[in-house]
């Protein structure tokens, strides 16, 4: 698979991210929003990178799984 249809299914598939190639050949990924102090303390990141773009789909869904855990969550509905 060329290296323009892997980054085309992962910015599909991680929509919050920013992805990139580096004339290196380093695959990256940031992210469209600030983190909050709690997901930092998680170990959340702004910005990943990886050898290969498997390796980046796993560095992404491990942030993704980390930030969800720390996501603020509405609170009930007032009476």
């Amino acid at each position: 698979m060329s290296f323009d249809r892997h980054l085309a299914d992962i910015a599909r598939e991680f929509a919050l991210w920013t992805i990139w190639r580096s004339d290196a050949g380093r695959w990256w990924a940031t992210r469209h929003h600030p983190l909050s102090a709690a997901q930092r303390e998680a170990g959340c990141a702004m910005t990943i990178d990886a050898d290969d773009p498997e390796s980046l789909r796993e560095q992404l869904r491990d942030q993704e799984s980390r930030a969800g855990a720390h996501e603020p969550r509405a609170g009930p509905a007032p009476p």
